[in-house]
Protein backbone atom coordinates (compact mmCIF):
# COMPACT_ATOMS: atom_id res chain seq x y z
CA UNK A 1 0.00 0.00 0.00
CA UNK A 2 1.36 3.43 -0.95
CA UNK A 3 1.38 6.34 1.48
CA UNK A 4 -1.24 8.05 -0.68
CA UNK A 5 -3.62 5.13 -0.19
CA UNK A 6 -4.02 6.33 3.40
CA UNK A 7 -5.51 9.60 2.20
CA UNK A 8 -8.89 10.58 0.83
CA UNK A 9 -11.08 13.66 0.60
CA UNK A 10 -11.83 13.10 4.30
CA UNK A 11 -8.15 13.80 5.02
CA UNK A 12 -8.88 17.49 4.54
CA UNK A 13 -12.42 17.37 5.92
CA UNK A 14 -11.16 15.88 9.21
CA UNK A 15 -8.92 18.85 9.96
CA UNK A 16 -11.54 21.45 9.06
CA UNK A 17 -12.78 23.70 11.87
CA UNK A 18 -15.62 26.19 12.26
CA UNK A 19 -15.79 29.51 14.05
CA UNK A 20 -18.67 30.30 16.41
CA UNK A 21 -20.32 32.00 13.44
CA UNK A 22 -20.13 28.78 11.42
CA UNK A 23 -17.32 29.91 9.09
CA UNK A 24 -15.03 27.08 8.01
CA UNK A 25 -11.24 27.30 8.35
CA UNK A 26 -8.11 25.17 8.56
CA UNK A 27 -5.10 25.60 10.87
CA UNK A 28 -1.83 25.98 8.97
CA UNK A 29 0.06 23.73 11.42
CA UNK A 30 -2.40 20.89 10.85
CA UNK A 31 -2.34 21.38 7.09
CA UNK A 32 1.47 21.35 7.24
CA UNK A 33 1.46 17.84 8.72
CA UNK A 34 -1.11 16.52 6.24
CA UNK A 35 0.89 17.91 3.31
CA UNK A 36 4.00 16.16 4.69
CA UNK A 37 6.13 19.21 5.46
CA UNK A 38 8.32 18.33 8.45
CA UNK A 39 9.79 21.81 8.92
CA UNK A 40 7.60 24.83 9.62
CA UNK A 41 10.10 27.18 7.98
CA UNK A 42 9.78 25.26 4.68
CA UNK A 43 6.00 25.34 4.88
CA UNK A 44 6.06 29.01 5.81
CA UNK A 45 7.83 29.80 2.54
CA UNK A 46 4.91 28.13 0.72
CA UNK A 47 2.50 30.26 2.74
CA UNK A 48 4.41 33.38 1.73
CA UNK A 49 4.06 32.43 -1.96
CA UNK A 50 0.36 31.80 -1.41
CA UNK A 51 -0.03 35.24 0.18
CA UNK A 52 1.67 36.82 -2.82
CA UNK A 53 -0.70 34.96 -5.15
CA UNK A 54 -3.60 36.20 -3.02
CA UNK A 55 -2.48 39.81 -3.51
CA UNK A 56 -1.96 39.26 -7.24
CA UNK A 57 -5.54 38.01 -7.54
CA UNK A 58 -6.79 41.24 -5.91
CA UNK A 59 -7.85 39.57 -2.67
CA UNK A 60 -7.12 40.78 0.86
CA UNK A 61 -4.53 38.59 2.61
CA UNK A 62 -6.05 39.35 6.01
CA UNK A 63 -9.38 37.90 4.86
CA UNK A 64 -7.83 34.51 4.11
CA UNK A 65 -4.71 34.22 6.33
CA UNK A 66 -5.65 35.13 9.90
CA UNK A 67 -2.88 35.19 12.51
CA UNK A 68 -3.54 32.58 15.20
CA UNK A 69 -0.44 32.40 17.38
CA UNK A 70 -0.54 29.74 20.08
CA UNK A 71 1.22 29.22 23.40
CA UNK A 72 2.44 25.66 23.96
CA UNK A 73 3.83 24.15 27.20
CA UNK A 74 7.56 23.46 27.48
CA UNK A 75 9.60 21.47 30.05
CA UNK A 76 9.96 22.85 33.57
CA UNK A 77 6.69 24.83 33.42
CA UNK A 78 8.02 27.04 30.63
CA UNK A 79 5.96 27.98 27.58
CA UNK A 80 6.61 28.98 24.01
CA UNK A 81 4.61 30.94 21.49
CA UNK A 82 4.38 29.44 18.00
CA UNK A 83 3.11 31.02 14.81
CA UNK A 84 -0.04 29.66 13.17
CA UNK A 85 -2.76 30.79 10.80
CA UNK A 86 -6.47 30.25 10.41
CA UNK A 87 -6.80 29.60 6.68
CA UNK A 88 -9.83 30.01 4.45
CA UNK A 89 -10.57 27.39 1.80
CA UNK A 90 -9.16 29.80 -0.79
CA UNK A 91 -5.96 30.19 1.22
CA UNK A 92 -5.58 26.40 1.34
CA UNK A 93 -6.12 26.30 -2.41
CA UNK A 94 -3.34 28.83 -2.96
CA UNK A 95 -1.03 26.91 -0.62
CA UNK A 96 -1.42 23.57 -2.42
CA UNK A 97 -1.03 25.37 -5.76
CA UNK A 98 2.36 26.59 -4.55
CA UNK A 99 3.34 23.36 -2.79
CA UNK A 100 6.01 20.83 -3.74
CA UNK A 101 4.71 19.22 -6.97
CA UNK A 102 6.74 16.08 -6.21
CA UNK A 103 4.45 15.26 -3.30
CA UNK A 104 1.46 13.20 -4.45
CA UNK A 105 -0.58 14.42 -1.49
CA UNK A 106 -0.20 17.92 -2.97
CA UNK A 107 -2.00 16.73 -6.12
CA UNK A 108 -4.75 15.30 -3.95
CA UNK A 109 -5.02 18.62 -2.12
CA UNK A 110 -5.13 20.52 -5.40
CA UNK A 111 -8.09 18.46 -6.58
CA UNK A 112 -9.96 18.79 -3.28
CA UNK A 113 -9.46 22.51 -2.70
CA UNK A 114 -9.65 23.55 -6.36
CA UNK A 115 -12.96 21.82 -7.04
CA UNK A 116 -14.47 22.95 -3.74
CA UNK A 117 -13.23 26.50 -4.25
CA UNK A 118 -14.65 26.61 -7.79
CA UNK A 119 -17.97 25.39 -6.44
CA UNK A 120 -17.88 28.05 -3.74
CA UNK A 121 -17.08 30.71 -6.33
CA UNK A 122 -20.00 29.61 -8.47
CA UNK A 123 -22.56 29.87 -5.72
CA UNK A 124 -22.44 29.79 -1.93
CA UNK A 125 -25.08 27.08 -1.51
CA UNK A 126 -23.71 24.87 -4.29
CA UNK A 127 -24.04 21.62 -2.30
CA UNK A 128 -27.79 22.20 -1.80
CA UNK A 129 -28.50 22.80 -5.49
CA UNK A 130 -30.34 20.17 -7.54
CA UNK A 131 -28.20 18.32 -10.09
CA UNK A 132 -29.50 20.29 -13.08
CA UNK A 133 -28.57 23.61 -11.44
CA UNK A 134 -25.11 22.30 -10.57
CA UNK A 135 -24.61 21.31 -14.19
CA UNK A 136 -25.67 24.74 -15.42
CA UNK A 137 -23.36 26.50 -12.97
CA UNK A 138 -20.27 24.44 -13.81
CA UNK A 139 -21.01 24.51 -17.55
CA UNK A 140 -21.05 28.32 -17.46
CA UNK A 141 -17.77 28.30 -15.59
CA UNK A 142 -16.39 25.88 -18.17
CA UNK A 143 -17.28 28.24 -21.02
CA UNK A 144 -15.37 31.08 -19.37
CA UNK A 145 -12.30 28.98 -18.59
CA UNK A 146 -12.19 27.36 -22.01
CA UNK A 147 -11.83 30.86 -23.46
CA UNK A 148 -8.89 31.50 -21.15
CA UNK A 149 -7.42 28.09 -21.99
CA UNK A 150 -7.70 28.84 -25.72
CA UNK A 151 -5.83 32.09 -25.18
CA UNK A 152 -3.07 30.33 -23.19
CA UNK A 153 -2.79 27.66 -25.88
CA UNK A 154 -2.51 30.31 -28.58
CA UNK A 155 0.27 32.03 -26.62
CA UNK A 156 2.08 28.67 -26.52
CA UNK A 157 1.84 28.26 -30.31
CA UNK A 158 -1.48 26.50 -30.93
CA UNK A 159 -2.76 28.74 -33.71
CA UNK A 160 -5.25 27.19 -36.14
CA UNK A 161 -8.68 25.70 -35.31
CA UNK A 162 -7.35 22.30 -36.39
CA UNK A 163 -4.38 22.59 -34.03
CA UNK A 164 -6.67 23.61 -31.17
CA UNK A 165 -8.90 20.59 -31.83
CA UNK A 166 -5.83 18.35 -31.47
CA UNK A 167 -4.85 20.22 -28.31
CA UNK A 168 -8.31 19.72 -26.78
CA UNK A 169 -8.28 16.06 -27.79
CA UNK A 170 -5.03 15.52 -25.90
CA UNK A 171 -6.65 16.80 -22.72
CA UNK A 172 -9.58 14.41 -23.13
CA UNK A 173 -7.21 11.51 -23.83
CA UNK A 174 -5.31 12.19 -20.62
CA UNK A 175 -8.44 12.46 -18.48
CA UNK A 176 -10.38 9.63 -20.16
CA UNK A 177 -7.64 7.00 -20.26
CA UNK A 178 -6.86 7.33 -23.97
CA UNK A 179 -10.35 8.14 -25.23
CA UNK A 180 -10.50 11.20 -27.45
CA UNK A 181 -13.45 13.39 -28.39
CA UNK A 182 -14.61 10.99 -31.12
CA UNK A 183 -14.59 7.98 -28.79
CA UNK A 184 -16.36 9.93 -26.03
CA UNK A 185 -19.04 10.97 -28.52
CA UNK A 186 -19.59 7.33 -29.43
CA UNK A 187 -19.57 6.20 -25.80
CA UNK A 188 -22.21 8.80 -24.90
CA UNK A 189 -24.27 8.08 -28.02
CA UNK A 190 -23.98 11.65 -29.24
CA UNK A 191 -24.30 13.10 -32.70
CA UNK A 192 -21.28 14.81 -34.23
CA UNK A 193 -22.94 18.21 -33.83
CA UNK A 194 -23.62 17.73 -30.11
CA UNK A 195 -21.07 19.12 -27.64
CA UNK A 196 -19.63 16.65 -25.16
CA UNK A 197 -19.69 19.13 -22.29
CA UNK A 198 -23.46 19.60 -22.69
CA UNK A 199 -23.98 15.91 -21.93
CA UNK A 200 -22.04 15.56 -18.68
CA UNK A 201 -23.23 15.32 -15.11
CA UNK A 202 -21.86 17.72 -12.49
CA UNK A 203 -19.12 15.32 -11.32
CA UNK A 204 -17.79 14.80 -14.84
CA UNK A 205 -18.02 18.52 -15.57
CA UNK A 206 -16.09 19.32 -12.38
CA UNK A 207 -13.26 16.96 -13.44
CA UNK A 208 -13.09 18.66 -16.84
CA UNK A 209 -13.20 22.10 -15.25
CA UNK A 210 -10.23 21.18 -13.09
CA UNK A 211 -8.39 19.82 -16.16
CA UNK A 212 -8.99 23.07 -18.04
CA UNK A 213 -8.09 25.47 -15.24
CA UNK A 214 -4.93 23.59 -14.27
CA UNK A 215 -3.73 23.32 -17.88
CA UNK A 216 -4.40 27.03 -18.36
CA UNK A 217 -2.39 27.91 -15.26
CA UNK A 218 0.48 25.52 -16.10
CA UNK A 219 0.82 26.80 -19.69
CA UNK A 220 1.08 30.35 -18.40
CA UNK A 221 3.18 29.64 -15.30
CA UNK A 222 5.74 27.45 -17.11
CA UNK A 223 5.63 29.66 -20.23
CA UNK A 224 5.23 26.55 -22.39
CA UNK A 225 6.24 27.14 -26.00
CA UNK A 226 5.41 25.07 -29.08
CA UNK A 227 2.20 23.26 -30.00
CA UNK A 228 3.68 19.84 -29.28
CA UNK A 229 4.73 20.92 -25.79
CA UNK A 230 1.29 22.45 -25.22
CA UNK A 231 -0.40 19.22 -26.34
CA UNK A 232 1.81 17.19 -24.01
CA UNK A 233 1.07 19.54 -21.12
CA UNK A 234 -2.68 19.16 -21.65
CA UNK A 235 -2.36 15.37 -21.81
CA UNK A 236 -0.21 15.23 -18.66
CA UNK A 237 -2.57 17.43 -16.66
CA UNK A 238 -5.55 15.33 -17.78
CA UNK A 239 -3.66 12.16 -16.76
CA UNK A 240 -2.80 13.65 -13.38
CA UNK A 241 -6.44 14.54 -12.71
CA UNK A 242 -7.41 10.99 -13.69
CA UNK A 243 -4.81 9.52 -11.36
CA UNK A 244 -6.02 11.66 -8.49
CA UNK A 245 -9.63 10.62 -9.09
CA UNK A 246 -8.47 7.00 -8.91
CA UNK A 247 -6.53 7.61 -5.69
CA UNK A 248 -9.65 9.21 -4.18
CA UNK A 249 -11.67 6.13 -5.09
CA UNK A 250 -13.83 8.05 -7.54
CA UNK A 251 -15.49 6.81 -10.72
CA UNK A 252 -13.52 7.25 -13.91
CA UNK A 253 -15.16 9.96 -16.08
CA UNK A 254 -15.87 7.60 -19.00
CA UNK A 255 -17.86 5.39 -16.61
CA UNK A 256 -20.07 8.16 -15.27
CA UNK A 257 -23.66 8.11 -16.53
CA UNK A 258 -24.75 10.44 -19.33
CA UNK A 259 -27.68 12.61 -18.16
CA UNK A 260 -30.99 12.21 -19.98
CA UNK A 261 -31.22 15.98 -20.51
CA UNK A 262 -28.64 18.12 -22.25
CA UNK A 263 -27.56 21.49 -20.90
CA UNK A 264 -29.46 23.16 -23.75
CA UNK A 265 -32.67 21.36 -22.72
CA UNK A 266 -32.22 22.47 -19.11
CA UNK A 267 -31.62 26.05 -20.24
CA UNK A 268 -34.81 26.01 -22.35
CA UNK A 269 -36.83 24.66 -19.42
CA UNK A 270 -35.33 27.31 -17.18
CA UNK A 271 -36.24 30.08 -19.65
CA UNK A 272 -39.87 28.89 -19.81
CA UNK A 273 -40.17 29.21 -16.03
CA UNK A 274 -38.97 32.82 -16.03
CA UNK A 275 -41.47 35.71 -16.13
CA UNK A 276 -41.63 37.45 -19.50
CA UNK A 277 -39.92 40.53 -18.06
CA UNK A 278 -36.86 38.44 -17.11
CA UNK A 279 -36.64 36.70 -20.47
CA UNK A 280 -36.66 39.94 -22.48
Amino acid sequence: MTDLARYSENTFERIKHFTEEGIEFWYARELQRVLEYTEWRNFESVIDKAKEACVNSSNQVADHFVDANKTIPMPKTASKQIEDYMLSRYACYLIVQNGDPRKEIIALGQTYFAVKTRQQELINNYDSLPEDQKRLAIRQEMIAHNKSLAEAAQMAGVETPQEYAVFQNKGYQGLYGGLGAKEIHIRKGLKKSQQILDHMGSTELAANLFRATQTDEKLRRDQVQGKEAANQTHFEVGSKVRKTIKELGGTMPENLPTPSKSIKQIEKEHQKKLPDSEVE
